[in-house]
């Protein structure tokens, strides 16, 4: 009974531990229990071995894919013939808990019409008794064969020209295409035909090989050809190529000049940038000059005003915290800065400031003492800082008593040195000196003697002004002025700002 299976091919399933098996029956022991597959393939890789044997007991699924014909391996039995359906039926073993199993029958989808296919004479009603000692496969073969597959380093190679090795034997070889001269392989036979068992299993040997190659000899062999010939490819002898870093340009550029400004007086202080550009001060004289040539020419005081205001509350934003304080997570938060100015041109560039300031919902309480009669440019200022959430005051009793976030000091000015002399002028030094905020100096004075307030900041307008040390660290804002204009003054200038309005100055 066992004998008539022989020559069938079929697929042993052992699990995921084992793997998928396929091959020819070649022999079935009833008393121990075991069946024999010749030509196996392991998960679709030709075996090492011919022959191999499983127990009953590490089969999980079995599946005939193959039952040979009558006049086929006439040497594994006699085998009888009967019509069982169409083309492409195979036979699917299962496993049940009794120890028996029961062979179905599995229709292929396609249509194709019915051929004869050998059956066995004993087989009634497509049932056959499996012990369960079939279930199981023979340890030390997958042992032996686990070895010899982790001994083998070729694997993958054999595992890459699997699909040509693996046709069946009795699938017909494709036929090959003739010439003139002769017949000529298949470009896939010529590429992966070659039998599976003439691959070598030893691998190349990289060290090996490598150590035929004396580097220093053949390159020894080059300079001395490159010498002989006067020709160099890779730069002159015995001089090593320059480095470079990966911020650094190879190609060859004019030297950098940092001295783009030069006035026409006596420098006495030189500032110079982060980049390390040279800006030299001017006195209040040119520089009061410089901005009555610019007015001349159209920038007049309201331009100049409101360049100012904008580079100034720029400067201040940055320093209250910039987005990290001003987002909508901390509207409970508003900052507060104190503006003290006076009734003069920088008095109107502070209240400018405030404005801006006050648009972008910073709070602010702009201080102005009350006059008769005030400048045009304060007028214009205080009528478009009125229409903001801003508070104006008067006097310094309405200030805050606590410290405030920033204070902005536009009360000095050289023309207007009398007004140092006024009560409300003291009092508000007082109090800016005891409120302990960081004080931002707008345009400030050049005489230390002239400045009530000591700054933190200051912030220069177009060229800065000798400044000493009370002004704190100063900044430079661009307010637009034209380079003809400079050059109309004597000065040879060259824009040191960038791409920013604002920039600072360290002293050179």
């Amino acid at each position: 009974m066992a004998t008539d299976w022989l020559g069938s091919i079929v697929s042993i399933n052992c699990g995921d531990s084992l793997g998928v098996y396929q091959g020819r029956v070649s022999a079935v022991d009833q008393i121990s229990q075991t069946i024999s597959l010749t030509r196996p393939f392991h998960n679709g890789v030709k075996c090492l071995v011919p022959e191999v044997t499983f127990r009953a007991g590490d089969i999980t699924e079995l599946k005939i894919l193959e039952i040979p014909g009558p006049g086929e391996n006439q040497h594994f039995g006699d085998l009888h013939q009967t019509e069982l359906g169409q083309s492409g039926i195979g036979y699917q073993v299962g496993i049940n808990q009794n120890g028996t199993g029961k062979l179905v029958k599995k229709p292929a989808s396609s249509s194709s019409a019915p051929q004869n296919i050998p059956k066995r004479t004993d087989v009634k009603s497509q049932d056959v008794a499996i012990s369960p000692q079939q279930q199981q496969c023979s340890k030390s073969y997958v042992d032996r064969h686990t070895e010899s597959l982790s001994q083998s380093k070729s694997f993958r190679r054999r595992h890459n020209s699997w699909s040509s090795s693996s046709r069946h034997p009795n699938q017909a070889t494709p036929k090959k295409s003739g010439l003139k001269n002769g017949q000529m392989k298949n470009k896939d036979d010529e590429c992966f035909g070659d039998d599976i068992e003439e691959i070598p299993d030893t691998d190349f040997d990289f060290e090996g090989n490598l150590a035929l190659f004396d580097k220093a000899a053949v390159f020894e062999e080059i300079d001395t050809y490159e010498r002989r010939s006067g020709t160099r490819s890779r730069g002159i002898p015995n001089e090593r190529p320059t480095r470079y870093r990966h911020d650094e340009n190879i190609l060859e550029s004019e030297p950098i000049v940092y001295r783009r400004i030069t006035v026409p007086h006596n420098v006495s202080k030189e500032f110079c940038t982060d980049s390390g550009l040279v800006v030299p001060s001017v006195s209040y004289e040119l520089h009061k000059k410089l901005l009555s040539v610019a007015e001349k020419h159209g920038l007049t005081l309201e331009r100049r005003l409101e360049m100012t205001g904008v580079c100034a509350s720029q400067m201040a934003l940055t320093l209250l915290g910039g987005p990290n304080r001003l987002n909508p997570k901390n509207v409970h938060q508003r900052p507060t800065v104190a503006l003290l100015c006076g009734p003069h041109v920088k008095g109107a560039q502070g209240i400018s400031c405030g404005r801006h300031l006050a648009n972008h919902d910073v709070q602010v309480i702009l201080f102005l003492p009350n006059f008769v009669k005030m400048l045009e440019s304060i007028t214009n200022e205080l009528s478009l800082f009125s229409k903001t959430q801003g508070q104006q005051v008067s006097n310094l009793k309405d200030l805050p008593s606590s410290p405030v976030d920033l204070v902005i000091n536009c009360l000095d000015c050289p023309e207007n040195a009398f007004l140092r002399d006024q009560p409300w002028y003291k009092a508000a030094v007082a109090w800016a000196n005891r409120n302990r905020a960081p004080v931002l100096s707008i345009d400030p004075p050049v005489h230390e003697g002239e400045q009530g307030i000591d700054a933190k900041w200051s912030l220069a307008l177009g060229l800065p002004l000798p400044l000493g040390e009370r002004a704190g660290r100063v900044y430079l804002c661009d307010i637009g002025l034209p380079q003809q204009v400079f050059q109309e003054v004597g000065i040879s200038y060259h824009s040191p700002f960038g791409c920013k309005f604002v920039i600072p100055l360290h002293s050179a």
